[in-house]
């Protein structure tokens, strides 16, 4: 036998052995090898749920102080208990609501499901809520910021509109790619670095009116979570983060909704049963209106954006659920009655949840994403329009599997089918110079297996360790171009054509993916923690901007593009204050990223037919020093969040070879939010937020080779802009009045940009004058986006 066909037996082996080391180890520590008879176990389990809507509860605690441990809620509010017969005392938590707690004598198995109620805040007192488990402490998850929805319906925002980017840039390790944008940056990574999914479907741009806010309707958010670090062996086809967030299911018990009119747009939110306590509906919408404005004013220029998001959700018997959900979003702008640029994303989801037996839940979900852009020129000589689509099929199921209190095991598997359509062009006018043209359509599989382990062997020791193998194929139908020179941009020299059938594989690239996250308990106040986890990225944005705009296309890894890579350590210390009313963390990350993809200096990419010749790819690093304080209780609460951190690259044929710092390379960034309760009817917020100036390529003048006269630039990000900082504030008045009344009313007053800061969206270069002639220097103009912004938005919820 050759040695290559033994080192693919010995990779196949390696990988059979890993998977099944997990499981046998997770088996041992559960006791169920070898396990004494006369120590007959039984299981707890059943759903945590919100008293008034029927909605489960994500991450809520269920805790046995006798034995100093317990479990929480999965993504869909199920946990399991796996104990000796006997009795004991179960208690049941979730921040913001009153705590449950039920004795129950286990001598077989039960079904407990458990309804909390929200609890009244209190202003005259520091009200502590009996939490046996401390997740900031205790929790073995590292790099995970979870978003307080009802933090952020108070937060001041641009327009009066809550946006949950805007609270995700604020995070600790995160850093925004500037104003007019719901682009981020997370721990030295791009913005196609992130994958942000809601209801697990993926959305490929998050943004509203170029980035002012985002497609997340803050009256729909259920939960939300970013991971930066430490992530689960059940996420990946990223390198940098996982924002995912999860919808409202819609109540089971009655009919409410919410009806909201702001400066920038108005929404209106319905849920209900369909069949009370079995079956529930949900259907939001949001529209602006500044085109109604703008032709009441008799401007040409029509700007504005509309979203919905639906869901349906039913239970049949006692073990099965379904979910039905969906997002559809549009942007539009008409700019001078003649250029258009429009863009949206859709999704759907359908979700079904089984349990198997008492300690085996599953998921099952079929997943369809589309995010399309077009620009068109209405003009009877140069009139064209242009598409580019991106559309996404996948099959998710996975399996949690509660073997005991102190162990659980995930696994599962991912595939999906992407289809991409870089660029078409079709001529709008009879005259038009233009003919129909299209870039050749690209397709992809992407599979997953992965499996995960949760495992608390002592009381002060935790880990969560696991492995992912993800296998991406380029296939046809589809032509594959052979160049003499793929890195010669100028002329390409194409010396053979390659022709692949349907489904037929071009290229397969195979990557394992190993994670695994620790946590020691120093003591009941405080830990350490450390992880490790390597990721793999088989899409790319194809951009060459420094800031990601809707109009950027995306190509599979292929022959001429390799999938990117990134392996993260990173550590920290945890600590909490005063019976948890206060939190604080410090935590270091070095991330090592590969095939980090970049495009030569002078890249053409609008609409190239040999756009494999302008693709570069090298190395990236990027580590810091993430800090966060945060006090979580009382009347006064908030966060103070501060992150140092550098991202520099390496590429071959950019910057001539030397290094050169990212476009996302912000050295200092600082966020901090306060909230502040006066009394029963008024709540007062604000927010600072301040980041160093990000870098920016330059133009500085022109030169002649022949018949091209490309732009010479300057060294690759050799330029910063200013730094950015704002402070918003807000006010939110709930009359007295509304304790008696079935409509509940609220208004919401923000300022946003309160001292009017002018900071740079981007910079341009046009030619000096003096007493206008032209002076042969060139001069650079800063572009600004938003003075100071009033705001007032209507709410009323019934």
């Amino acid at each position: 036998m050759s040695q290559a066909k033994n080192k693919k037996r010995i990779k196949r082996l390696d990988i059979k052995t890993l998977v099944l080391g997990l499981v046998l180890i997770s088996a041992c520590f559960s006791g169920a090898v070898g396990q004494d008879a006369e120590n007959k176990k039984y299981t707890i389990s059943g759903y945590v749920r919100d008293a008034a809507t029927g909605e489960e509860l994500i991450g809520a605690a269920v805790y046995l102080p006798e034995l100093g441990m317990g479990s929480v809620t999965n993504a869909y509010g199920f946990y399991s208990l796996t104990l000796e017969s006997g009795e004991y005392q179960l208690r049941f938590t979730y921040l913001g609501y009153t705590t449950i707690i039920d004795q129950v004598k286990l001598t077989s198995d039960q079904r407990l499901d458990m309804s909390l109620t929200e609890e009244v805040a209190s202003l005259k007192e520091l009200v502590i809520t009996d939490r046996a488990i401390d997740a900031n402490v205790t929790e073995v998850s590292m790099g995970v910021e979870k978003i307080d929805v009802k933090a952020l319906r108070n937060m001041p925002s641009l327009f009066g509109e809550p946006d949950l980017i805007r609270l995700v840039q604020m995070m600790p390790g995160v850093v925004t790619a500037g104003e007019g944008t719901s682009s981020y940056y997370v721990r030295g990574g791009s913005a196609d670095q992130n994958l942000i999914l809601i209801d697990e479907a993926p959305i490929y741009d998050p943004s509203h009116l170029f980035g002012y806010i985002s497609v997340f309707n803050a009256d729909v958010i259920k939960s939300s979570q970013l991971f930066k670090g430490g992530i689960p062996s059940r996420y990946g086809g990223r390198l940098s983060s996982i924002l995912d967030v999860q919808t409202i299911n819609g109540s089971d018990k009655k009919l409410n909704g919410n009806v909201g009119i702001g400066t920038l747009s108005s929404k209106v939110m319905l849920q209900g049963p369909i069949k009370k306590d079995v079956s529930s509906f949900l259907v939001s919408a949001r529209r602006s209106y500044a085109d109604a404005f703008l032709a009441i004013a008799g401007n040409e220029n029509r700007v504005f954006f509309y979203d919905v998001n639906a869901k349906f959700s039913t239970r049949i018997g006692e073990k099965d659920r379904i979910y039905v959900a969906g997002y559809f979003g549009r942007d539009a702008f008409k700019l001078g009655g003649n250029f258009v640029f429009d863009w949206g994303n859709a999704t759907g989801t359908i979700r079904w949840n089984h349990l198997f037996s008492d300690k085996l839940f599953s998921n099952t979900t079929l997943i369809a994403s589309r995010f399309d852009y077009g620009l068109e020129l209405e003009d009877e000589a140069l009139g064209f329009r242009w598409t580019s689509k991106i559309h996404e099929y996948s099959l998710k199921q996975s399996f949690n599997w509660f073997i005991s209190p102190m162990n659980e095991l995930e696994f599962g598997y991912h595939g999906t089918y992407r289809t991409f359509r870089p660029g078409t062009i079709t001529p709008n006018a009879s005259e038009s110079i233009f003919t129909s043209a299209e870039l050749q359509q690209l397709y992809a599989f992407d599979h997953a297996i992965y499996v995960g382990n949760r495992l608390t062997p002592s009381e002060k020791f935790s880990v969560e360790y696991g492995l992912r193998l993800s296998i991406f194929q380029n296939v046809g139908p589809g032509e594959v171009k052979v160049y003499e020179d793929p890195t010669d941009n100028i002329r390409p020299t194409v010396v053979e054509t390659k022709e692949y059938k349907s489904a037929e594989p071009i290229i397969t690239y195979t990557n394992l993916e190993p994670r695994i996250t620790l946590r020691y308990l120093v003591n009941n106040r405080s830990s350490i923690k450390a992880s490790y986890n390597r990721m793999a990225q088989n899409v790319h944005l194809i951009s060459s901007g420094t800031v990601p705009l809707p109009f950027n296309t995306w190509n599979p890894s292929s022959p001429y593009l390799k999938p990117q890579l990134a392996d993260q350590v990173a550590a920290g210390y945890f600590r909490n204050f005063y019976e948890n009313a206060f939190e604080w963390s410090l935590e270091g990350f070095y991330k090592n990223m590969q095939n980090v993809t970049d495009f030569a200096d002078n890249a053409d990419i609008f609409f190239n037919q040999d756009l494999a010749t302008e693709f570069r790819q090298g190395d990236s690093w990027a580590y810091g020093i993430e800090t966060q304080f945060k006090k979580t209780q009382g009347s006064l609460t908030g966060f103070i969040n501060y992150t140092w951190s550098k991202s520099i690259r390496n590429i071959p044929g950019v910057n001539l070879g030397n290094d050169f710092f990212s476009n996302f390379d912000r050295r200092h960034a600082l966020n901090v939010s306060v909230a502040y309760q006066l009394n029963e009817k008024w709540d007062f917020s604000g927010s600072f937020v301040y980041s160093s100036g990000r870098p920016i390529t330059l133009p500085t003048g022109r030169y002649q080779v022949q018949d091209y006269q490309p732009v010479y630039i300057s060294e690759r990000n050799g330029y910063k802009l200013p730094a950015y900082h704002r402070a918003d504030i807000s006010a939110v008045l709930t009359p007295l009045k509304n304790a008696n009344r079935r409509a509940q009313v609220r208004w919401v007053f923000g300022l946003y940009n309160l001292y009017n800061r002018k900071n740079a969206f981007t910079l341009f270069p046009r030619s000096e004058e003096v007493d206008e002639q032209p002076t042969g220097n060139q001069e650079f103009v800063m572009v600004y986006l938003f003075p100071i912004v009033p705001s007032v938005t209507f709410n009323v919820s019934f």
